[in-house]
Protein backbone atom coordinates (compact mmCIF):
# COMPACT_ATOMS: atom_id res chain seq x y z
CA UNK A 1 0.00 0.00 0.00
CA UNK A 2 1.07 3.27 -0.84
CA UNK A 3 2.18 5.94 1.92
CA UNK A 4 0.18 8.94 2.49
CA UNK A 5 2.29 11.95 1.87
CA UNK A 6 2.01 13.98 4.96
CA UNK A 7 2.31 18.02 4.37
CA UNK A 8 1.88 18.75 7.85
CA UNK A 9 4.80 16.34 9.12
CA UNK A 10 8.32 16.35 8.84
CA UNK A 11 10.73 13.44 7.61
CA UNK A 12 13.26 12.98 10.13
CA UNK A 13 14.29 16.04 11.28
CA UNK A 14 13.55 17.87 8.35
CA UNK A 15 10.44 20.59 7.58
CA UNK A 16 8.52 19.35 4.74
CA UNK A 17 9.18 22.31 2.75
CA UNK A 18 12.67 22.50 3.52
CA UNK A 19 13.18 18.52 2.15
CA UNK A 20 10.68 19.50 -1.33
CA UNK A 21 13.30 22.10 -1.81
CA UNK A 22 16.44 19.48 -1.45
CA UNK A 23 14.16 17.14 -3.40
CA UNK A 24 13.77 19.99 -6.25
CA UNK A 25 17.47 20.83 -6.75
CA UNK A 26 18.71 17.05 -6.34
CA UNK A 27 16.15 16.15 -9.27
CA UNK A 28 16.38 19.36 -11.61
CA UNK A 29 19.94 20.58 -10.81
CA UNK A 30 22.09 17.99 -9.86
CA UNK A 31 20.38 15.12 -11.96
CA UNK A 32 20.24 12.67 -9.30
CA UNK A 33 17.36 9.86 -9.64
CA UNK A 34 14.24 9.66 -7.46
CA UNK A 35 15.64 6.63 -5.77
CA UNK A 36 18.77 8.25 -5.02
CA UNK A 37 16.81 11.19 -4.30
CA UNK A 38 14.75 9.22 -1.20
CA UNK A 39 17.82 7.45 -0.21
CA UNK A 40 19.94 11.04 0.54
CA UNK A 41 16.74 11.94 2.20
CA UNK A 42 16.02 9.20 4.05
CA UNK A 43 12.18 9.36 2.11
CA UNK A 44 10.27 6.80 0.22
CA UNK A 45 10.42 6.96 -3.57
CA UNK A 46 6.42 8.18 -3.43
CA UNK A 47 7.22 10.38 -0.89
CA UNK A 48 9.82 11.95 -3.11
CA UNK A 49 7.35 11.82 -6.50
CA UNK A 50 4.75 13.46 -4.46
CA UNK A 51 7.03 16.40 -3.50
CA UNK A 52 8.45 16.72 -6.88
CA UNK A 53 4.66 17.41 -8.36
CA UNK A 54 3.93 19.29 -5.50
CA UNK A 55 6.99 21.84 -6.40
CA UNK A 56 5.95 22.02 -10.05
CA UNK A 57 2.00 22.68 -9.16
CA UNK A 58 3.05 25.06 -6.32
CA UNK A 59 5.52 27.13 -8.43
CA UNK A 60 8.70 26.43 -6.65
CA UNK A 61 10.02 24.71 -9.68
CA UNK A 62 9.58 26.89 -13.21
CA UNK A 63 10.93 24.82 -16.03
CA UNK A 64 11.81 26.69 -19.41
CA UNK A 65 12.49 25.09 -22.90
CA UNK A 66 14.28 27.59 -25.35
CA UNK A 67 15.24 25.51 -27.77
CA UNK A 68 13.53 24.66 -30.84
CA UNK A 69 12.77 21.85 -32.90
CA UNK A 70 13.36 21.18 -36.81
CA UNK A 71 10.03 20.94 -36.88
CA UNK A 72 8.89 24.07 -34.50
CA UNK A 73 11.45 26.28 -36.15
CA UNK A 74 10.17 25.57 -39.73
CA UNK A 75 6.68 26.49 -38.76
CA UNK A 76 7.44 29.66 -37.10
CA UNK A 77 9.72 30.92 -40.41
CA UNK A 78 6.57 29.72 -42.42
CA UNK A 79 4.11 31.62 -39.98
CA UNK A 80 6.33 35.05 -40.04
CA UNK A 81 6.33 34.82 -43.91
CA UNK A 82 2.37 33.88 -44.82
CA UNK A 83 0.76 36.61 -41.85
CA UNK A 84 3.31 39.12 -42.21
CA UNK A 85 4.94 39.23 -38.68
CA UNK A 86 7.49 39.77 -36.56
CA UNK A 87 7.43 36.81 -34.45
CA UNK A 88 5.54 33.25 -34.17
CA UNK A 89 6.25 30.62 -30.97
CA UNK A 90 5.20 27.31 -32.21
CA UNK A 91 5.13 24.44 -29.26
CA UNK A 92 4.10 21.22 -29.90
CA UNK A 93 1.02 19.99 -30.31
CA UNK A 94 -0.64 18.55 -27.13
CA UNK A 95 -1.22 15.01 -26.71
CA UNK A 96 -5.02 15.84 -26.05
CA UNK A 97 -7.44 18.82 -26.53
CA UNK A 98 -7.59 19.98 -22.97
CA UNK A 99 -4.15 20.82 -22.80
CA UNK A 100 -3.46 23.00 -25.61
CA UNK A 101 -4.23 26.08 -23.70
CA UNK A 102 -2.09 25.15 -20.88
CA UNK A 103 1.19 24.56 -23.66
CA UNK A 104 0.36 27.67 -25.54
CA UNK A 105 -0.92 30.14 -22.33
CA UNK A 106 2.54 28.84 -20.57
CA UNK A 107 4.84 29.38 -23.78
CA UNK A 108 2.60 33.12 -24.18
CA UNK A 109 3.42 33.71 -20.32
CA UNK A 110 7.66 33.02 -21.16
CA UNK A 111 7.21 35.45 -24.33
CA UNK A 112 5.51 38.05 -22.29
CA UNK A 113 7.38 37.62 -19.36
CA UNK A 114 10.76 38.83 -22.07
CA UNK A 115 9.23 41.73 -22.90
CA UNK A 116 8.28 43.35 -20.18
CA UNK A 117 10.79 46.33 -19.50
CA UNK A 118 10.60 48.93 -16.65
CA UNK A 119 7.86 51.85 -18.25
CA UNK A 120 6.18 49.35 -20.66
CA UNK A 121 2.48 49.62 -20.48
CA UNK A 122 0.71 46.65 -21.30
CA UNK A 123 -3.37 45.50 -22.35
CA UNK A 124 -4.58 42.34 -21.62
CA UNK A 125 -7.30 39.98 -22.58
CA UNK A 126 -9.08 37.23 -20.59
CA UNK A 127 -9.75 33.25 -21.01
CA UNK A 128 -8.31 29.84 -20.45
CA UNK A 129 -5.29 30.74 -22.68
CA UNK A 130 -3.98 33.66 -21.02
CA UNK A 131 -4.78 32.46 -17.50
CA UNK A 132 -2.88 29.95 -18.11
CA UNK A 133 -0.53 32.00 -19.17
CA UNK A 134 0.53 33.36 -16.00
CA UNK A 135 2.14 30.13 -14.64
CA UNK A 136 5.09 31.11 -17.50
CA UNK A 137 5.77 34.70 -16.17
CA UNK A 138 8.39 34.37 -13.43
CA UNK A 139 7.93 37.51 -10.27
CA UNK A 140 9.71 40.48 -10.78
CA UNK A 141 9.60 44.16 -10.18
CA UNK A 142 9.45 46.26 -12.74
CA UNK A 143 9.77 49.86 -12.53
CA UNK A 144 6.91 52.54 -13.82
CA UNK A 145 4.90 49.65 -15.39
CA UNK A 146 1.27 49.48 -15.99
CA UNK A 147 -1.84 47.08 -16.70
CA UNK A 148 -5.18 47.46 -18.39
CA UNK A 149 -7.82 44.82 -18.52
CA UNK A 150 -9.00 45.15 -22.30
CA UNK A 151 -12.67 44.09 -20.83
CA UNK A 152 -15.23 44.18 -18.28
CA UNK A 153 -15.57 42.09 -15.53
CA UNK A 154 -17.91 38.96 -14.15
CA UNK A 155 -20.46 39.71 -11.35
CA UNK A 156 -19.60 36.04 -10.24
CA UNK A 157 -15.80 36.25 -10.33
CA UNK A 158 -13.69 32.98 -11.28
CA UNK A 159 -9.78 32.52 -12.02
CA UNK A 160 -10.56 33.51 -15.39
CA UNK A 161 -12.05 36.74 -14.61
CA UNK A 162 -10.72 39.43 -16.99
CA UNK A 163 -10.36 42.04 -14.19
CA UNK A 164 -8.77 39.05 -11.89
CA UNK A 165 -6.18 38.27 -14.92
CA UNK A 166 -5.35 41.57 -15.60
CA UNK A 167 -4.42 41.58 -11.30
CA UNK A 168 -2.44 39.01 -11.35
CA UNK A 169 -0.52 40.24 -14.05
CA UNK A 170 0.01 43.72 -12.63
CA UNK A 171 0.83 41.51 -9.17
CA UNK A 172 3.47 39.84 -10.99
CA UNK A 173 5.39 42.82 -12.04
CA UNK A 174 4.47 45.09 -9.47
CA UNK A 175 3.00 47.25 -11.57
CA UNK A 176 0.12 49.72 -10.94
CA UNK A 177 -3.59 47.96 -12.62
CA UNK A 178 -6.42 49.73 -14.42
CA UNK A 179 -9.87 48.00 -14.74
CA UNK A 180 -12.58 48.22 -17.04
CA UNK A 181 -15.19 48.51 -14.25
CA UNK A 182 -18.51 47.27 -16.03
CA UNK A 183 -20.05 44.17 -16.79
CA UNK A 184 -18.74 42.58 -19.74
CA UNK A 185 -21.57 42.32 -21.26
CA UNK A 186 -24.71 44.69 -20.58
CA UNK A 187 -28.36 44.52 -21.19
CA UNK A 188 -28.70 46.59 -24.50
CA UNK A 189 -26.40 48.81 -26.98
CA UNK A 190 -27.65 52.10 -25.93
CA UNK A 191 -26.37 51.30 -22.13
CA UNK A 192 -22.89 50.32 -23.62
CA UNK A 193 -22.78 53.57 -25.16
CA UNK A 194 -23.78 55.37 -22.12
CA UNK A 195 -20.87 53.75 -20.28
CA UNK A 196 -18.51 54.83 -22.77
CA UNK A 197 -19.45 58.06 -22.81
CA UNK A 198 -18.40 58.29 -19.02
CA UNK A 199 -14.57 59.78 -18.51
CA UNK A 200 -13.16 57.57 -16.37
CA UNK A 201 -13.73 54.52 -18.91
CA UNK A 202 -12.56 56.83 -22.01
CA UNK A 203 -9.70 57.25 -20.12
CA UNK A 204 -9.40 53.87 -19.75
CA UNK A 205 -10.03 53.24 -23.31
CA UNK A 206 -7.43 55.65 -24.67
CA UNK A 207 -5.16 53.70 -22.01
CA UNK A 208 -5.28 50.48 -24.20
CA UNK A 209 -5.00 52.16 -27.01
CA UNK A 210 -1.55 53.42 -25.93
CA UNK A 211 -0.76 51.03 -24.83
CA UNK A 212 2.79 49.38 -25.79
CA UNK A 213 2.62 45.78 -26.00
CA UNK A 214 -1.54 43.77 -25.94
CA UNK A 215 -1.40 39.73 -25.08
CA UNK A 216 -4.93 38.66 -26.04
CA UNK A 217 -6.21 35.10 -27.43
CA UNK A 218 -9.05 33.66 -29.43
CA UNK A 219 -11.73 31.92 -29.36
CA UNK A 220 -14.00 29.98 -31.70
CA UNK A 221 -17.22 30.04 -31.71
CA UNK A 222 -18.66 25.83 -30.48
CA UNK A 223 -20.75 25.52 -26.84
CA UNK A 224 -17.20 24.80 -25.16
CA UNK A 225 -15.52 27.88 -25.87
CA UNK A 226 -14.88 30.20 -22.61
CA UNK A 227 -18.17 32.57 -23.20
CA UNK A 228 -20.46 29.83 -23.47
CA UNK A 229 -18.61 27.59 -21.21
CA UNK A 230 -18.58 29.84 -18.63
CA UNK A 231 -22.46 30.97 -19.34
CA UNK A 232 -21.91 34.62 -20.24
CA UNK A 233 -23.91 33.44 -23.17
CA UNK A 234 -26.63 31.39 -23.55
CA UNK A 235 -25.95 28.68 -25.82
CA UNK A 236 -29.07 29.63 -28.02
CA UNK A 237 -27.19 32.29 -29.43
CA UNK A 238 -24.41 29.66 -31.37
CA UNK A 239 -27.03 29.01 -34.03
CA UNK A 240 -27.46 32.91 -34.65
CA UNK A 241 -23.69 34.15 -34.30
CA UNK A 242 -22.91 31.30 -36.90
CA UNK A 243 -25.45 32.18 -39.53
CA UNK A 244 -24.15 36.17 -39.17
CA UNK A 245 -20.72 34.59 -40.33
CA UNK A 246 -18.96 34.80 -36.93
CA UNK A 247 -16.07 31.94 -36.88
CA UNK A 248 -14.67 33.37 -33.60
CA UNK A 249 -14.58 35.67 -30.78
CA UNK A 250 -11.70 38.44 -29.99
CA UNK A 251 -11.33 40.44 -26.79
CA UNK A 252 -15.44 39.21 -26.62
CA UNK A 253 -16.29 41.01 -30.33
CA UNK A 254 -17.83 37.91 -32.73
CA UNK A 255 -15.69 38.84 -36.09
CA UNK A 256 -16.31 36.48 -39.53
CA UNK A 257 -13.65 35.34 -41.57
CA UNK A 258 -12.47 38.41 -42.87
CA UNK A 259 -11.87 40.21 -39.50
CA UNK A 260 -14.89 42.25 -40.00
CA UNK A 261 -17.09 42.29 -36.70
CA UNK A 262 -20.97 40.51 -37.65
CA UNK A 263 -23.82 42.28 -37.45
CA UNK A 264 -25.38 40.11 -34.44
CA UNK A 265 -27.12 41.78 -31.11
CA UNK A 266 -24.28 40.86 -28.66
CA UNK A 267 -21.83 42.64 -30.60
CA UNK A 268 -23.91 45.68 -29.46
CA UNK A 269 -24.09 45.12 -25.67
CA UNK A 270 -20.21 44.09 -25.30
CA UNK A 271 -18.38 46.30 -22.53
CA UNK A 272 -14.56 45.53 -24.63
CA UNK A 273 -11.95 46.94 -26.40
CA UNK A 274 -12.69 46.67 -30.05
CA UNK A 275 -10.65 44.79 -32.40
CA UNK A 276 -10.38 48.04 -34.12
CA UNK A 277 -8.77 49.83 -31.13
CA UNK A 278 -6.12 46.88 -31.05
CA UNK A 279 -4.80 48.53 -33.99
CA UNK A 280 -3.28 51.32 -32.50
CA UNK A 281 -1.40 49.60 -29.81
CA UNK A 282 2.14 49.11 -30.80
CA UNK A 283 3.14 45.55 -30.17
CA UNK A 284 -0.02 43.14 -30.41
CA UNK A 285 0.07 39.25 -29.88
CA UNK A 286 -2.20 36.64 -30.23
CA UNK A 287 -1.90 33.53 -28.11
CA UNK A 288 -4.14 30.62 -29.29
CA UNK A 289 -4.01 27.00 -30.48
CA UNK A 290 -5.46 23.97 -31.69
CA UNK A 291 -5.92 22.70 -35.67
CA UNK A 292 -9.81 23.90 -34.75
CA UNK A 293 -9.69 27.12 -33.86
CA UNK A 294 -7.66 28.11 -37.38
CA UNK A 295 -10.50 30.32 -38.80
CA UNK A 296 -10.34 32.27 -35.78
CA UNK A 297 -6.94 32.40 -35.11
CA UNK A 298 -6.72 33.83 -39.08
CA UNK A 299 -9.93 36.01 -38.21
CA UNK A 300 -7.94 37.64 -35.42
CA UNK A 301 -4.68 38.10 -37.30
CA UNK A 302 -6.68 40.61 -39.43
CA UNK A 303 -8.82 42.15 -37.02
CA UNK A 304 -6.17 42.87 -35.23
CA UNK A 305 -3.04 43.71 -37.14
CA UNK A 306 -1.10 41.55 -35.01
CA UNK A 307 3.01 40.92 -35.14
CA UNK A 308 2.89 37.71 -33.21
CA UNK A 309 1.61 34.62 -33.13
CA UNK A 310 2.07 32.57 -29.72
CA UNK A 311 0.54 29.15 -31.34
CA UNK A 312 0.90 24.84 -31.50
CA UNK A 313 2.21 22.70 -34.25
CA UNK A 314 -1.55 21.11 -35.20
CA UNK A 315 -2.93 25.30 -35.54
CA UNK A 316 0.24 26.22 -37.14
CA UNK A 317 -0.14 23.48 -39.98
CA UNK A 318 -3.42 24.01 -40.17
CA UNK A 319 -3.28 27.64 -41.08
CA UNK A 320 -0.13 27.06 -43.47
CA UNK A 321 -2.41 24.52 -45.59
CA UNK A 322 -3.72 26.91 -47.99
CA UNK A 323 -7.75 25.97 -48.90
CA UNK A 324 -8.43 23.94 -45.94
CA UNK A 325 -9.51 27.24 -44.07
CA UNK A 326 -12.23 28.10 -46.72
CA UNK A 327 -13.82 24.69 -46.55
CA UNK A 328 -14.27 24.65 -42.53
CA UNK A 329 -15.72 27.85 -43.23
CA UNK A 330 -18.32 26.83 -45.43
CA UNK A 331 -18.94 23.39 -43.14
CA UNK A 332 -19.63 25.73 -40.53
CA UNK A 333 -22.24 27.74 -42.12
CA UNK A 334 -24.41 24.94 -42.97
CA UNK A 335 -23.78 23.45 -39.79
Amino acid sequence: MEEAFDASSAPGEVPVADAKVRAAWLYYVEGLTQEQIAEALGLSRVKVVRMLAAARSEGLVKIRIDARSARQAGLERGLVTRFGLEEAVVVPAARDAASVSSLVGYAAGLWLSDKMSDGVSLAVGWGQTLSQALRGIPPRQIESMSVVSLLGGLTHSRSINPSAVARRVADLFGADCFQLTAPVFVSNGELRDALWREPALRELRQRARNADIALVSVGDVVAGSTLFREGLLPQSDLASLKKAGAVGDLVCHFIDAAGELVDHPVNRRVMAVSPADLKDIRLVAIAAGGADKELAIRAALRASDAKVLITDESAAEALLNGGLSERRSEERLRA
